[in-house]
């Protein structure tokens, strides 16, 4: 093997080896297709391919010694990130235990009622209108924080929730104050707006497409869910009436005096009927601890006094989001810490219900500082450089005229390869200076980079994906193999109709 440097400072890591940059992209792109294969296949757990996957294939790519340096510098960077999620879950977990949630929780019952296609929509319909402040983490908790509850209730399958979630957030990701508009229009020196106005047509034919998606979904867990339902009352309340929408899903919600709650732990007790007893079983022992208070209402956490109080706190936390006057870690680190002290003042009472919420903390936190392990080699050993430099040079000079669209599909598996900076200001930059040979704008390029989001928001290298995840106690393989086919479809709508509008030119 031939010695390179792997980063700008050579003492950096104590060994330097790597092979050549045509074996550092097949590793490159190996390496991310194993650690998909196998969390896919439910071989291995994601936080455990996330370490193990890449671990392997650094020594394989020579980095000898130098391979925990370079994964220490990537958990460093990650670590504002990881603190971030561990307190916002923590607040949102306190708010949800207190009881700010249920007012909502009651009124969307009231009208979605208890019919599986229009929760669905529902969903994408909120998660949609939250991914307006552009933050995924924050869409993630307010959308699972809220509609969970219903799925477990009903016995939907939470992978849904996640599924649509994920497609309106990533599809909502490309608003000029979103992060890839801004990179793309840093990166080569533009406006935001003027990236991102001539793109709003298809922005909305994306959304139409991710509410399809989510409606034929909600479809499909009604039909799924259709032996469950009491059948003796076609026209009757709570029968299926003249649409065929299911009202009462037996064994789904537990008669009233009939709780199942979980608790600590993930510890599901039941007292109640037999009918308790199969809502119960439709609670996988996976779940976390962010979704488990919603389904006792006279739960002991409840603080019915203290709501208005918690809604203001709740109030000025999101604007100090907004504002972006503090770190956002911080902004969450306070808002636990005062949410414990005025709801629960007693010491015991501020442990137990920090412990209640760990099953969360520990399954994100692990799996964002996990993901440490893949970015530190992606990027130690040189495989991010080699691989952006494989694809602008295997582009043949006889596709230079349809560079923009070239450009928008490699942006789907590119983003979901690796992160959004490397692309963004590594990728992008090079194949907008080939194409400006061709008689195609820069301006034109950074439109069709920006379509391959609603795919990118699915990476695992995305921290507030694994958030998702971790808080409707979904396996991220679960998740890929529901939404990737389907965010692939958006992101190919997406560029589809900007070279109809003109966005996005067809030929140079």
């Amino acid at each position: 093997m031939t010695p390179l440097i792997l980063a700008a400072d050579a003492a950096e890591y104590p060994v330097a080896y790597t092979p050549a940059d045509g074996v550092l992209v097949a590793l490159g792109f190996l390496m991310v297709l194993s650690f998909m294969a196998l969390i896919m296949t439910r071989r291995l757990t994601p936080m455990v391919a996330l370490i193990v996957v890449p671990t392997v294939f650094g020594l394989i790519a020579g980095a000898g010694l130098g391979l925990g340096d370079m994964v220490i510098d990537a958990i460093s960077k990650m670590a504002p990130t990881a603190a971030l999620l561990m307190f916002a879950i923590m607040y949102f977990g306190i708010m949800i235990d207190v009881g700010l949630f249920d007012p909502l929780i009651r009124v969307i019952t009231r009208v979605l009622g208890n019919d599986p296609a229009k929760i669905v929509l529902g969903t994408a319909i909120l998660a949609g209108a939250v991914s307006l402040d552009g933050d995924g983490s924050t869409t993630f908790i307010i959308t699972t924080s809220a509609m969970l509850p219903l799925y477990l209730r009903l016995g939907m399958s939470p992978v849904v929730l996640t599924c649509v979630a994920g497609l309106m957030n990533g599809t909502m990701n490309i608003v000029p104050w979103g992060g890839p508009t801004v990179r793309a229009a840093t990166a080569l020196g533009l406006q935001p707006t003027d990236v991102f106005v001539p793109m709003i047509p298809s922005l909305l034919a994306g959304l139409v497409v991710s509410l399809a998606f989510a409606w034929f979904l909600g479809l499909s867990e009604r039909k799924r869910l259709a032996g469950s339902v009491d059948t003796a009352k076609i026209d009757g309340p709570g029968g299926f009436g003249r649409l065929g929408a299911p009202k009462i899903f037996r064994g789904a919600e537990p008669k009233p005096g009939a709780v199942a709650s979980l608790r600590t732990g993930n510890i599901v007790t039941v007292r109640g009927g037999r009918d308790a007893v199969a809502a119960a079983q439709l609670v996988d022992t996976a779940d976390t601890a962010m979704a488990d208070t919603m389904l006792d209402p006279n739960r002991a956490t409840l603080r019915p006094r203290l709501i208005w109080f918690n809604l203001a706190l709740t109030v000025a936390v999101m604007v100090l989001l907004v504002m972006d006057l503090f770190p956002l870690a911080f902004v969450f680190m306070v808002g636990a810490a005062i949410a414990l002290i005025v709801n629960f003042p007693k010491l015991r009472s501020q442990a137990d219900e920090i412990v209640a919420h760990a099953p969360s903390i520990v399954g994100v936190v692990s799996m964002v500082l996990a993901a440490g392990v893949l970015v530190g080699v992606l990027n130690g050993t040189g495989m991010v450089t080699a691989m952006a430099s494989w694809i602008t040079e295997v582009i043949p000079s006889s596709m230079g005229p349809f560079l923009a669209v070239i450009t928008g599909v490699l942006s789907i598996p590119f983003t979901f390869f690796m992160s959004n900076d490397a692309f963004y200001f590594g990728i992008l930059p090079v194949l907008a200076e080939s194409a400006a040979n061709y008689g195609i704008a820069p301006v034109e390029m950074a439109r069709a980079s920006i379509t391959g989001q609603p795919v990118h928001l699915q990476s695992p290298l995305v921290p507030a994906i694994l958030l998702l995840v971790s808080l409707a106690g979904v396996n991220l393989g679960d998740h890929h193999k529901k939404v990737l086919w389907r965010a692939t479809v958006v992101s190919l709508v997406m560029l589809a109709v900007g070279v109809l509008v003109g966005a996005v030119p067809l030929l140079g």
